[in-house]
C-alpha cells in the first residue's frame, strides 16, 4: 500500500523518489569505480584516472548543477584512493 501512496494519478514516482533514486544509482556507481580502483591489479593510473573522469561526467550528468558537491564528496576520496593505491604525492 505504501508503494501506491508514492505513485501519483499518471503512474510515475514522486520527484522526491526520483531524485533518491538518481542519488542512490549515484553512490553505487561510485561504490563500484572505488572497488575497481582499489582492486584490480592491472588497472594502471592512467585507466584509474580515465574511470574516475567517467565516473564524474556521469555524476554530473544526473546532477547538472551539482558540480561543487561532486567536488567536496567524491573528489577527496578518488584522490585519496588514487594517491593510496598509486603511491602518488
Amino acid at each position: 500500500m505504501e508503494s501506491l501512496e508514492r505513485v501519483g494519478q499518471s503512474g510515475n514516482l514522486s520527484e522526491k523518489d526520483q531524485e533518491a533514486r538518481k542519488i542512490r544509482r549515484l553512490q553505487v556507481m561510485m561504490g563500484m569505480v572505488m572497488s575497481v580502483i582499489s582492486q584490480d591489479p592491472s588497472l594502471t593510473v592512467e585507466e584509474a584516472s580515465e574511470l574516475a573522469a567517467g565516473a564524474k561526467r556521469a555524476a554530473l550528468a544526473m546532477f547538472p548543477d551539482k558540480e561543487l558537491a561532486y567536488d567536496l564528496l567524491y573528489k577527496p576520496r578518488l584522490q585519496r584512493l588514487m594517491n593510496e593505491r598509486f603511491r602518488l604525492q
